[in-house]
């Protein structure tokens, strides 16, 4: 009987969305999740870190910020890796079958970088992946519609009429425009998405040299370039100051074996270091076996990977890097081994992806355990630094905390400690953000930032829109253990007096796994906190 892949998609698809949903619900959102809910909050052209789209998608799952919750949150992360699972799907049918499509399928949701980072957690590389998978399909559309009677192994050779090549020579223009808007709305996502030009171009310029003549590759890119104004404009209005910074963390020129290493490692776990070695097997398959493959395919997957690999990893060489910056290089590969799947097994779920995805399973159901119930930290266990480098407790703590916070900003209310709307300052983007997403929104408070442009990031644009400290103004500063800041070293200059920390713990278990401190401070001595920062 044959077997319907497409069918079978749909329900990992829809298995795999109600899962993150009902571990979403028990976690709450990390570091970097909160503070892209600032994006949210002030929408712009584009921002300090990144291009607006992951505040657009938190407007929108979040029916513009009138449903606030951590599901709502990652909502658009969950649906855009159905969206992407469904667009590697259509690939790899395209370049091989529906079988080595549901294959690459399996590989996209059992990557801890594509399945749960940027397919459960909402940040950047969130929106960008519909849109970077949307893209690959465009291209196989554009280089390999003809790839059937390219493969005599695939399909009889047949002739085409004259009406069927005008068609196809219609559909390419299109074709090439919308790819051109994919990628631009990718870039809008993560800027690093045009290396999916450069990986296109540098096929083209290999074994397609004749498309070089059609006028619509130059249409897309310029559609692109379209996409890409508002970046363009925000920097130009803010001196490119997200280019100034970045650059600065990639321009070290000293060899670091050790960020080269960690690179590597990082890239072996985000991407599931099971099929990390089926990858190396899958493309290794395709490489070797040309009279099988239309070789080109596996010459443009690869194109579409190794360079960005290869910047990522010379960037690494000399500087510290995130895994997840070179993520989407890896998802050729999935396309590659989900044809050497497909030509080695005839199971549904190959043992291996079984093996695989139950990893991932364990990691996330072990990871929810341990940020609700484990009676420890996984951090320091010091008075000074307590919970430091504990990661369980950025997504765990917060709104029970918001909740203890805003009481204790009552009680202050009724006994006159404390006047009404006074705001939290902060020194940091952590744990700003989450003292914005958790603790602000249940005082009715404002966050106001005071410190340095590269500590702040956003909340120093958030501090433009905000009522600044006047003088004579008190503040509340919240200090979790596993942050640690000299409240007095930072804030001692700026107000006359600091009072001692009101100390709530976090408790998980029966024990306190962390301290949050509540420092009064009282009498601004001036005002420093709305335009100066930017100045």
């Amino acid at each position: 009987m044959e077997i319907n892949y497409q069918k079978r998609l749909i329900y990992l698809i829809v298995f795999a969305s109600i899962f993150k949903i009902v571990i979403a619900t028990f976690v709450e959102l990390g570091n970097d999740e909160v503070y892209y809910y600032t994006y949210a909050l002030r929408p712009d052209w584009s921002y300090f870190d990144h291009p607006p789209m992951v505040g657009l998608f938190i407007r929108l799952t979040t029916l513009n910020l009138n449903w606030i919750n951590d599901v709502s949150m990652r909502l658009g992360a969950i649906i855009g890796c159905g969206v992407s699972s469904y667009f590697i799907f259509l690939t790899a049918k395209k370049l091989h079958s529906a079988k080595a499509g549901w294959y690459a399928a399996l590989l996209y949701n059992c990557s801890v970088y594509t399945g749960i980072i940027a397919g459960m957690f909402i940040l950047p590389d969130s929106p960008q992946m519909p849109f970077w998978t949307a893209s690959l399909y465009l291209m196989s559309c554009i280089l390999f519609n003809d790839s059937h009677a390219e493969d005599s192994s695939m399909a009889l050779i047949k002739e085409e009429s004259y009406q069927t090549k005008t068609l196809s020579i219609t559909n390419k223009k299109i074709l090439l425009v919308l790819l051109g808007l994919t990628i631009g709305l990718a870039t809008l996502s993560k800027v690093h998405a045009l290396f999916l030009w450069m990986g296109f171009g540098l096929f083209i310029l290999l074994k397609k040299r004749k498309l070089f003549a059609n006028l619509f590759l130059y249409v897309g890119g310029l559609v692109t370039i379209i996409c890409l104004f508002p970046i363009i404009y925000w920097n130009i209005e803010n001196k490119f100051i997200t280019y100034t910074f970045h650059s600065e963390r990639v321009t070290h020129h000293t060899i670091q074996f050790d960020a080269f290493v960690q690179e590597i490692v990082g890239e072996l776990l985000y991407q599931n270091p099971v099929i990390y070695v089926v990858f190396i097997l899958g493309i290794g398959f395709c490489i070797k076996h040309k009279e099988k493959f239309v070789f080109n395919k596996t010459i443009w997957l690869l194109c579409m990977s190794i360079p960005m690999l290869l910047v990522f990893w010379m960037i690494a060489l000399f500087n510290p890097t995130l895994p997840h910056w070179s993520g989407p290089a890896f998802i050729p590969f999935m396309l590659l081994t989900g044809i050497y799947l497909s030509e080695k097994t005839n199971r549904i779920i190959p043992t291996v992806l079984k093996f695989a995805g139950s990893l991932v399973i364990v990691i996330l159901f072990a990871g929810t355990l341990l940020a609700n119930f484990a009676p420890f930290n996984l951090g320091s266990k010091e008075e000074k630094n307590y919970g430091e480098y504990c990661p369980t407790l950025d997504i765990s703590g917060w709104k029970d905390f918001g909740k203890q916070y805003a009481a204790l900003v009552e009680d202050d209310l009724h006994t006159g400690i404390m006047r009404d709307r006074t705001p939290i300052v902060v020194a940091k983007w952590f744990p700003a953000a989450h003292i914005e997403m958790y603790v602000a929104r249940q005082s009715h408070q404002e966050v106001i930032g005071i410190g340095k442009l590269e500590d702040l990031h956003e909340f120093a644009w958030l501090n433009k829109e905000r009522k600044p400290l006047q003088k004579g103004d008190d503040a509340y500063c919240i200090v979790p253990s596993n942050l640690p800041l000299n409240v007095k070293e930072v804030y001692g200059g700026l107000f006359t007096y600091i009072h001692a920390p009101v100390v709530i713990n976090q408790m998980r278990g029966g024990k306190a796994v962390r301290y949050f401190y509540v420092y009064r401070l009282k009498g601004f001595k001036n005002n420093t906190t709305k335009d100066s920062l930017l100045n």
